[in-house]
């Protein structure tokens, strides 16, 4: 396999252009080969690939781009509303009288359980066994859709649960850097390994030179079935590294550093790559951690090209040594292998010098990524999360406000680096060793990202300190970090109910938006493995470790951060000695075989799906049935009422929480009326198959604050007009729907932040939400709302609902839809309740004429059906 196959020689294109190769971004190169490719398979025309040469060298634009990656990767909560769309899809192309074969992943597909698992038990040895029972009983009928999915879609493969974090899978096992498959012509063809992934955190691969980023649900059903994704010619930022790490620093302390940076910056939709001096100073696990970030400061994703350290993780990790040769000698012909030392070329759009010298030891919080901290400056964050409120400090002995009610070792980002991991594990054998211990009130937990982490930190003798301080493996999954955390302990839930202590959460994930760690937890921090193992220590946030101690041994003696954190030479070493390709070859020989459990899951269904009867987990889509959730976007819409009226930063976790389902809630209601005991409702990620359920969820998360709700009062609250009545969201979306009254959303600024979530727009569809008025959008949300038929909106530039003093009793024309186009103007007409009327022009926040074609016709799923119908005409 050493020998080059078949391939897009960039070099000849470009010069073919009238390009320079050398100037153009890697990422830029990555996407004109895809041109290239498309071109090949005869779905692109030569002058577009020309165009993309001419754009990749900073020369013009073509317009639009159109990208099929190499392989689509998906999770269980966002990949099971895919295959819940692809098998409708299936039966309504039948139904028109094609092959159900019509319906299948046309590229390679992954689909790997890790979002399901719960942190129910924590703190014993048995905790994994106990909560891997509890979520196969939880799962049984979700479960079953997947086992038959993996047999009636050729393309699909399906990862079972407890094998570990989609993002760190692919990572360590799946992406090859280089795909090789059959050209047009049947011989072997070379291109680079390219991803869309149905989780924001995709882009984590960019660590390895493998260009992927996250895309809603929707989309990526439509990338599956041959359709290329269209996107808006990125702007490729540089990000220039410089100098070397101090000691004691951790990549998270990096990226955490780089996100606030990057947010105030302004980088959303931006393709960012990183080079400079400074990237030799980082191990692939390093630049993991940096590219897993990318959504949480707005940009598409990261990328480090392909350079020596790659090659040196790909045979660190067990990979085929030949395939290892292709790729460094196909990276090297084709211009896609960084040299180290060389003087850089290429022309970015924008770029930036980070001296990773300044980085400093901090965590974020306490409700956003970008809210980074000196470690000095945590005990003051407390005010923010209290409401401006001072927090109350009580006896040491007892939990106060600050107290850490959850320290979780849990996420893709960190959970899977070894030096981080092995840095956490040698803090805790040092507090081991000097007698101290863990607050009852803290619930700790170990939720891998690998199945390679605690064979290492066995190894290294580092699992047996951890599991001391009640940090054993709980699950192989997200837990945590998508608010799958479990009970707290009764000491720290009778703090937070009994005596109204503002609980914090320190845990070393990528998100802590308000309400998602936990309905109970006040703030939460994002913070390095060690730092996560020295706060459970303290059990509280409410201290300056840079000065104060963690806590004192058994003798009350003070003891320091300095006095548990290991020399870097230590970790290195410790790594060195713990770690090799023959522990990632054992680990990933079973990746695809699930036990006894898993083998014995009864299948529904051949080739089209056996939907189950009277099922609260699994349901047939409305989607496709109502021609969309409710058509076409009109010529114009008339009369509508704001739904919701928001400020801003409102997440995808706002939009459609991930949570425990309350029983007092609308979702709760409906599910105990169709006999679900209380005690089963399960959350709102398990229960994505059932849009009664989904669709009053929508807008449910506890901390949502929407200025129409009576009296600020947060949660799932709004008011119907004209009668002023207070209601939930969701019975005011049926009340207008019953009078026939259309509605919108009017937000402000990065509306949409977070996940790949696509029942946040599927949500706000099935609520009847037409459009969504926004200061700006954050990438993944909009594209998801236009494959709803969503209609998104700006304001216009540094205007938004407080220039027009909107506050829920107008009625709201938007006019001109007629001749929708991409960045077009639409007319927003205001009429108030007095008979005054205000205009403004707002922007179609619709980056291509594709996407102005899927709100014509009611979102992406009715745009495929139409090319059914057309295939059944033909």
């Amino acid at each position: 396999m050493t020998a080059l196959p078949t391939h897009h020689d960039l070099h000849l294109i470009a010069e073919s252009a009238g390009a320079d190769l050398t100037v153009m971004p890697y990422t830029a190169r990555v996407l004109l080969e895809n041109a290239a490719h498309l071109a090949a398979t005869g779905r692109a025309e030569a002058a577009f690939v020309r165009a993309v040469a001419r754009w990749s060298a900073g020369d013009g634009t073509p317009g639009e781009l159109s990208f099929q990656p190499s392989r689509v990767i998906l999770q269980d909560y966002s990949g099971i509303p895919v295959i819940l769309d692809l098998a409708a899809l299936r039966a309504a192309a039948v139904r028109q009288g094609l092959p159900a074969g019509r319906v299948s992943p046309v590229i390679p597909a992954h689909l790997v359980v890790d979002h399901t698992v719960r942190a129910d038990v924590t703190g014993r040895q048995d905790a994994l066994r106990i909560n891997t029972d509890l979520e196969f009983a939880r799962n049984e009928e979700r479960y079953a859709l997947l086992r038959w999915a993996e047999q009636a879609f050729p393309g699909l493969r399906v990862v079972p649960p407890g094998k570990g974090i989609v993002h760190q899978i692919n990572l360590e096992r799946l992406a090859q850097v280089v795909a090789v498959g059959p050209g047009p012509d049947g011989r072997p063809l070379a291109r680079p390994d390219t991803v869309l992934g149905t989780d924001s955190h995709t882009s984590m691969v960019g660590a390895l030179g493998v260009l992927g980023w996250g895309v809603g649900g929707i989309e990526a059903t439509s990338a599956l079935l041959g359709e290329p994704v269209l996107i808006a010619p990125p702007r490729v930022v540089g990000v220039r590294l410089t100098g070397r790490p101090r000691p004691g620093t951790t990549a998270t302390d990096l990226v955490l550093t780089l996100n606030q940076l990057l947010r105030r910056h302004g980088v959303v939709g931006a393709i960012l790559e990183f080079h400079g001096e400074g990237t030799r100073q980082l191990t692939v696990p390093d630049r993991a951690t940096i590219a897993n970030m990318a959504p949480d400061h707005g940009a598409t994703t990261s990328f480090f090209p392909v350079d020596d350290e790659t090659l040196r993780f790909l045979r660190a990790t067990g990979r085929d040594p030949e395939h290892v040769a292709l790729v460094e000698s196909y990276c090297r012909a084709q211009g896609l292998f960084h040299e180290a030392g060389t003087r850089s070329t290429v022309r970015y759009t924008e770029e930036l010098t980070v001296d990773l010298g300044g980085v400093e030891p901090c965590v974020a919080g306490p409700h956003r990524p970008d809210q980074r901290l000196p470690l000095s400056a945590v005990p003051r964050s407390l005010a923010e999360a209290a409401g401006g409120k001072a927090p109350r400090s009580d006896d040491e002995g007892t939990p106060r406000d600050g107290a850490v009610l959850i320290a979780a070792l849990t996420s893709c980002t960190n959970t899977s680096h070894p030096a981080s991991m092995i840095t956490a594990g040698l803090v805790a054998r040092r507090a081991v060793e000097l007698g101290l211990t863990v607050p009852p009130w803290t619930k700790t937990s170990l939720a891998p990202g690998s199945r390679t982490v605690p064979a290492y930190l066995d190894e290294a003798g580092l699992l047996a300190p951890l599991e001391k301080l009640g940090f054993s493996v709980v699950a192989f999954g997200c837990t945590t970090c998508h608010g799958n955390s479990g009970p707290l302990t009764e000491e720290g839930a009778r703090a937070v109910t009994e005596d109204g202590v503002l609980g914090a959460a320190v845990l070393s994930g990528n998100r802590n938006f308000e309400g998602r760690i936990h309905p109970q937890i006040r703030a939460a921090y994002l913070a390095s493995p060690g730092l996560v193992v020295a706060y459970a220590l303290a059990g509280t946030v409410d201290r300056d470790l840079t000065r104060e101690p963690v806590t004192v041994d058994p003798d009350g003696r003070p003891v320091h951060l300095r006095d548990l954190w290991p020399d870097p030479a230590e970790v290195a070493e410790a790594v060195r000695a713990a770690t090799g390709p023959g522990l990632f070859t054992d680990v990933y020989d079973d990746l695809f075989e699930g036990d006894e459990r898993w083998r014995s899951i009864e299948v529904q269904g051949d080739e089209l799906y056996a939907w189950p009867p009277d099922s609260q987990y699994i349901l047939r889509p409305p989607y496709l049935e109502t021609h969309g959730s409710h058509g076409p976007v009109p010529d114009e819409l008339s009369g509508t009422r704001i739904l919701v009226l928001l400020g801003d930063r409102v997440t995808t976790d706002h939009i459609s929480p991930v949570g425990p389902i309350a029983p007092d809630s609308e979702a709760g209601a409906y599910l105990t009326g169709a006999g679900v005991p209380p005690d089963r409702l399960g959350s709102f990620g398990t229960r994505r198959g059932n849009h009664h359920v989904m669709v009053r969820g929508a807008f449910a998360n506890p901390r949502l604050r929407n200025a129409l709700a009576a009296d600020g009062r947060q949660g799932p609250w709004t008011r119907h007009q004209p009668s002023g009545e207070p209601a939930t969201i969701y019975a005011a979306a049926e009340r207008y729907r019953s009078e026939d009254v259309p509605v919108i959303v009017v937000a402000g600024r990065e509306y949409g932040a977070g996940s790949a979530r696509d029942w946040a727009a599927k949500g706000t569809a099935l609520l009847g939400v037409r459009a969504v008025l926004a200061e700006s959008f954050e990438r993944i949300h909009r594209g998801n709302l236009v494959g709803m038929g969503v209609l998104p909106l700006c304001f216009p530039a540094g205007e938004g609902s407080g220039t027009y003093r909107l506050d829920g009793s107008e009625r709201i024309d938007l006019v001109g839809l007629a001749v929708l186009r991409p960045h077009g103007p639409v007319r927003v007409r205001v009429c108030r309740a007095d008979g005054s009327v205000t205009e403004f022009e707002a922007t179609a926040a619709v980056e291509t004429a594709r996407e102005a074609d899927y709100l014509r016709l009611g979102g992406i799923l009715p745009y495929v059906t139409s090319r059914f119908a057309a295939e059944t005409a033909r």
